[in-house]
């Protein structure tokens, strides 16, 4: 089993979450993740990368 590498950007933070859309635009929907599980200088409008299960800034 091979995980990708999936490219986001930091639309929105409300409370404990963070609002993702991915890059590559294969979906508008944006995706909910906690904010425990990204890294904790993220920012609106910043990029992450989801890549062998966690996030890091790009």
């Amino acid at each position: 089993m091979m995980l990708e590498r999936i490219d986001y950007t930091v639309k929105r933070m409300d409370g404990d979450y963070a609002y993702l859309v991915r890059l590559d635009g294969q979906t508008d929907e944006e995706k909910c993740v906690a904010r425990a599980l990204l890294p904790p200088e993220i920012y609106e409008g910043c990029k992450v990368k989801y890549e062998m299960l966690s996030y890091e800034m790009l």
